[in-house]
């Protein structure tokens, strides 16, 4: 497989568009996986990895707006480009309203999706209210983490430190990224991140069977299920 190439999923009924789509896309080295309604959409979402899911408003089963609050409340932080022939102020707020991270409105020429498709696959979505790794689950709304049910004490800087790591997650988390997000202006004294990261290690893995929070040597930190 080309890595350089973004995977997209387009949910999209109208299926001569989404044949389009794909063979214009597919020029730019950009893969294309199809759903042709809301609930096949949730499906192939939920079970693969892709950079940017790309929304028809009005799908067969399952709304685009729907299918978006669905995806974000399972914590899936893929960014969204809902496709729509709506273009009125109150149906983009109810877009961004149910996670979605760009709009664009129908008939769209190519190369303007193509450029948004790049922007969005370079980033995770900010529309996110809840992140999960393994049984370990982040809320961002109510400001709680829990593992296996069990809520989990943290402090204001553990606190930063697991949501940088959880939107993150598999990636790996520099020594130096974590401490340029916990003290943008002056970084304190050397232990001080080696302190929080054993005390939020306490709370993330010690009661529990198995370590997400791994140290990668000369690489950083990073929260997922096993070691590679």
């Amino acid at each position: 497989m080309n890595h350089s190439a973004i995977q997209v999923l387009l949910v999209e009924d109208d299926r001569d568009l989404a044949a389009s789509v794909a063979d214009y896309l597919a020029l730019d080295h950009i893969l294309v996986d199809h759903a042709y309604n809301g609930h096949a959409g949730l499906t192939l979402a939920c079970d693969n990895h892709y950079d940017v899911l790309l929304l028809d408003l009005m799908l067969p089963r399952m709304d685009g707006l729907t299918l978006c609050e669905k995806l974000r409340g399972a914590g899936i932080d893929t960014p969204v480009l809902m496709l729509t022939a709506r273009d009125t102020l109150d149906d983009k707020i109810a877009g961004f309203r149910a996670g979605t991270d760009d709009y664009l409105v129908k008939p769209f020429a190519m190369e303007e999706l193509i450029i948004r498709i790049q922007a969005l696959a370079k980033r995770r979505s900010g529309q996110i209210r809840k992140l999960t790794v393994a049984d370990l689950e982040v809320d961002l709304d109510s400001k709680t983490a829990q593992r296996c049910g069990q809520l989990l004490k943290l402090t204001p800087t553990g606190w930063v430190i697991l949501e940088t790591l959880m939107r993150n997650s598999p990636n790996v988390v520099s020594k130096q990224q974590l401490e340029e997000v916990l003290w943008p202006e002056e970084i304190p004294d050397s232990n001080s991140l080696k302190v929080h990261m054993y005390h939020l290690r306490q709370q993330i893995d010690k009661p529990f069977n198995s370590a997400l929070l791994q140290t990668i040597p000369g690489q950083g930190f990073v929260i997922r299920e096993d070691s590679f």
